[in-house]
């Protein structure tokens, strides 16, 4: 077996399980479960009717590129959403799941001929793809650390000139996960300026981009930036987006990614050897999600709904406020990560993610350590009611 499979952490929800498996929960509540940003907010109903219609279609091979009916409809979103100009031949890759793919495309990009052991960079805390990615692909991982004392924003200037030099890879994501921090365009100009000066290439999760709660101001994107700074072939650049959050679709698998035609050539190349495609059903059940926004402005509203009832219940008692963007809280508490966990799950019956799980330490320091993930995937009264518990739990210590 490949050796480097002993680098891999497990996964933080094998760590969950393990945590409360021989925990049980107070009788009389029901459990609510807050720990995967799994939304359970109604789906499109025409991409589940594109879905039953092509259901035939099972029998066929879908190509590795997906049908270029997909590829047009991705491509008409970019330009709505972020007014950005691509060619559905050559800048857009359909795939299943964006978890898939962010891991498959650093086994793509690292050059492991390189001297010095290539270096993938990442955000911490960080989903956790990244890292494993990394590993596997013989990069070493490099946390930037994102603490509330930066507004959990990343701070390129604090990153040496050599490990820029090593960098051939870099993770970014806006919004981020867990903390929902939004890049800026300046953040976006000097990570590209900086992957000129050193050759490496960025790879943007904007997995989160369409839960944001300024109608007027949705978050930029890095096409958006790249194409305003005149880089108008997205040099270095890629991004991945998905509909599991979008349009609540986890289970559809369905997501793309989009950059530079040299790079997107190339990683072409390499899913044609390793790479799950799209059945057709799931390609024409996507063409419906990706052309209709009527449900992502009611899935935006179901969600600032639910942060002004949670928010309202914990703030007396919790350091808790809105992020930027996405649909996680994530706060600090007043014990241990994994005690807190596991005491709210013993006496409430609510299930939340250690922040520990989802850092590494770096700097002398583990940002998630003694932090929270919540995800307000549920329905508005099931939040509520968590929220309730959790205060609950916080008045009696």
């Amino acid at each position: 077996m490949n050796p480097r499979l002993a680098l891999l952490h497990p996964y933080p929800f094998q760590r969950l399980g393990a945590l409360i498996q021989d925990i049980q929960p107070v009788s009389g509540k029901y459990p609510i479960r807050l720990s995967v940003g799994e939304p359970r907010h109604a789906p499109p109903q025409a991409a589940l009717e594109a879905l039953d219609r092509h259901i035939d279609e099972m029998g066929m091979y879908p190509s590795t590129k997906g049908g270029l009916e997909l590829r047009q409809a991705i491509s008409d979103w970019l330009s709505s959403r972020f007014g950005v100009a691509t060619d559905a031949e050559k800048h857009i890759l359909p795939v299943s799941g964006t978890r898939e793919a962010l891991f498959s495309f650093c086994q793509a990009c690292v050059d492991q001929g390189s001297k010095t052991r290539p270096i993938v960079m990442m955000p911490n805390p960080f989903y956790q793809i990244y890292e494993g990615a990394a590993l596997l692909a013989g990069a070493k991982p490099y946390y930037l650390n994102n603490t509330g004392d930066s507004d959990y924003k990343i701070d390129f200037d604090a990153v040496p000139a050599e490990v820029w030099q090593r960098t051939q890879l870099i993770y970014v994501c806006s919004p981020g996960n867990p903390a929902g921090a939004v890049m800026q365009q300046h953040d976006y100009e000097q990570l590209l300026a900086l992957a000129d000066e050193h050759d490496f290439i960025v790879a943007a999760d904007e997995c989160y981009s369409e839960i944001y709660f300024d109608d007027d101001h949705p978050p930029v994107g890095l096409l958006q930036v790249a194409q305003q700074m005149g880089r108008e072939d997205y040099a270095r650049c890629v991004v991945f987006h998905s509909l599991s959050k979008r349009s609540n679709l986890p289970g559809l698998r369905s997501g793309f990614v989009a950059g530079n035609t040299d790079i997107m050539a190339q990683y072409l190349k390499y899913r044609t050897y390793h790479g799950a495609t799209l059945p057709p059903p799931a390609q024409w059940a996507s063409v419906q999600a990706w052309s209709d926004e009527t449900h992502v402005v009611e899935n935006r509203k179901a969600y600032q709904e639910k942060f002004a009832a949670v928010l309202d219940i914990l703030q007396p008692v919790l350091p808790v406020r809105q992020p930027e963007a996405g649909f996680y809280l994530w706060f600090q508490v007043p014990m241990s990560d994994e005690d807190f966990t596991m005491r709210l799950y013993e006496q409430e019956n609510v299930l939340v993610l250690p922040g520990s799980y989802l850092s590494r330490e770096s700097g002398g320091i583990n940002p998630g350590h003694d932090y929270i993930r919540l995800a307000l995937v549920d329905t508005v009264e099931q939040c509520t009611e968590a929220a309730q518990r959790l205060r609950n739990f916080i008045e009696t210590l």
